[in-house]
């Protein structure tokens, strides 16, 4: 019961630390396949009848191919994001294998770390690293490191007596932390790929600071519409996001990343355009509404 709830509490929170550092509300498109195949993983572990050590070098190497498979299928995106949606994973793995059985909170948290370890390592090589031989040494890394990750918590009960729900609530505070630091750790790489386009002309210059800030582009920012302005906010990361992408790609790929950052800059000069057009007509309807009054009796 007590793993039932750190993993519904774990699952909420890495929903609202996804939103804060993606701005991407679509919850359903980006955890429906992390979930899916971390219970598909879950329930062939629990099936799989293994035991001990073989249980856990079971639950790394799978849960590296669930987070490979997530990155097949999924958007590129950065090793954090690759993380939090293996948090899911996680979740849904660690489920499908305790149902109705004891030692669930150890369990959560093998399958919770091996899963991050694997998320993050995976969508590593892919952003990284555009040779596809490399990329495959680093994804077996990836599998060892994931692994090692989730003999842990039984290493770290041996050693400190720690109960398992205890490790298992670490596990699952230290990971959303991580994800929080790492938006923090990039504002600076962000505020420099939008000054970038500030200095092309593309967006406002005051539009560059609330759109890197990791709290001011929650706020409205002098928009008329607080919604319109995080979704600005969302495309202009994306922009920062892809053009960092774009220096580590061949020049085929590199190209393609090209297109999509023109279409994205479309997009939000059109926003800010409309904004802009939506503030002079406040302004002006204001200014007609400023009628001059004459009270001065003329009399003869």
């Amino acid at each position: 019961m007590t793993s039932l709830v750190i993993a519904a509490v774990f699952a909420a929170i890495v929903t609202v630390v996804r939103f804060f550092k993606t701005l991407d509300n679509d919850l359903g498109r980006a955890a429906s396949t992390p979930v899916v195949t971390g219970a598909i993983t879950g329930l062939l572990l629990r099936f799989a009848h293994l035991h001990g050590a073989w249980q856990l070098i079971a639950v790394g190497v799978l849960l590296t191919l669930a987070a490979l498979y997530v990155r097949l299928t999924g958007e590129e995106s950065e090793p954090i994001d690759g993380m939090l949606l293996g948090g899911y994973t996680g979740v849904a793995a660690a489920l499908a294998m305790t149902l109705g059985r004891e030692g669930g909170s150890r369990t959560l948290a093998e399958c919770l770390l091996a899963a991050a370890v694997a998320g993050f390592g995976i969508t590593f090589a892919s952003f990284h690293v555009a040779d596809r031989t490399r990329r495959l040494i680093l994804d077996g890394v990836t599998a060892a490191a994931a692994v090692l990750a989730a003999f842990i918590p039984s290493m770290v009960h041996k050693l400190s007596a720690i109960d398992d729900s205890d490790i298992a609530i670490v596990v699952a505070s230290v990971i959303p932390l991580v994800a929080i630091s790492s938006v923090f750790q990039q504002w600076a790489d962000v505020r420099a790929e939008l000054r970038h386009e500030a200095s092309l002309g593309l967006i406002d210059e005051r539009d560059v600071r609330t759109a890197s800030h990791p709290l001011l582009r929650f706020g409205r920012a002098g928009w008329k519409d607080a919604a319109a302005h995080r979704e600005f906010v969302r495309l202009a990361n994306k922009i920062a996001l892809r053009k960092r992408q774009q220096r580590s790609r061949p020049e085929e790929m590199a190209r393609l990343y090209q297109v999509e950052i023109i279409k994205l800059r479309m997009q939000i000069q059109e926003m800010s355009r409309i904004d802009h057009a939506i503030d002079n007509a406040s302004a002006h309807r204001a200014a007609e509404e400023e009628v001059p009054s004459d009270t001065m009796a003329h009399s003869k």
